[in-house]
């Protein structure tokens, strides 16, 4: 397994990023991974690795890079607060340039395949694979939310907005009891997915709550997270 970090220029910054492949029978279909709030970490990076064994070149970008430059965060209160501050500088719109750097630097690899993308978000960036998907219908294949956040929010980009350019499969873990995603925000987003005739499948995870996936918290649930890891890889036999 090749596992490398770089540093990318973006037109706001530098953006770290941590690139995982396998060494042999490449070049491998890219797939964005997304980190989520408590941002890259080493169970982020193990997760990374584990999805590139499956044969696919995966790029984990440092998404809080416009508020400074990459750092891991504890639970401290101060941590706590920055990385609160720092979440606000990540948006379903500016995603789509960074998307765009991280692209042009798979373009120029060897190991990493032309063609059909997909991407995997969690928590904050579960709504932001969805804007990859309506953004670069052309580009990306499949795209998967694990207990997404804020997939309905009260602005113009908002993920559950211009679903009809979405030729992408979605799939959704939607955890119960989540603040971030209420459940009864589910019937909406399955309405906007229904209308624009998204192919999609939705696990509605009633005995996990938000964050199930990354082991290392008392939020883990094996059973749900390898569910997750069960649908990804799926969606991306599918579709990559």
């Amino acid at each position: 397994m090749i596992e490398r970090e770089i540093d990318l220029t973006t037109p706001e910054g530098q953006m770290k990023t941590f690139v995982y492949h396998p060494e042999h029978d490449g070049p491998h279909p890219v797939v964005l991974y997304l980190m989520d709030a408590p941002s890259i970490r080493p169970v982020l990076k193990d997760m990374a690795s584990r999805l590139a064994t499956a044969g696919y070149y995966v790029m984990m970008p440092y998404l809080f890079y416009r508020g400074g430059p990459f750092r891991e965060f504890g639970q401290s209160d101060e941590d706590m607060h920055a990385r609160s501050d720092l979440m606000g500088t990540v948006t379903p719109t500016n995603i789509l340039s960074d998307a765009q750097v991280l692209l042009d630097v798979a373009a120029d690899d060897p190991a990493a395949r032309g063609g059909k993308i997909g991407a995997v978000g969690f928590c904050m960036s579960g709504g932001l694979v969805i804007s990859l998907a309506r953004a670069m219908p052309e580009t990306v294949a499949g795209v998967a939310s694990i207990h997404g956040a804020w997939l309905i929010r009260d602005s113009d980009d908002s993920p559950h907005l211009g679903l009809d350019t979405v030729a992408a499969e979605v799939y959704l873990g939607w955890a119960d009891n989540d603040t971030t995603a209420p459940p009864e925000e589910v019937p909406q987003f399955e309405k906007a997915l229904n209308d624009a005739g998204v192919t999609y499948n939705l696990d509605f995870v009633t005995e996990a709550v938000h964050g199930y996936a990354p082991p290392g918290s008392d939020r883990y649930n094996r059973e749900a997270s390898e569910l997750h890891w069960e649908r990804v890889h799926s969606l991306f036999r599918r579709n990559l």
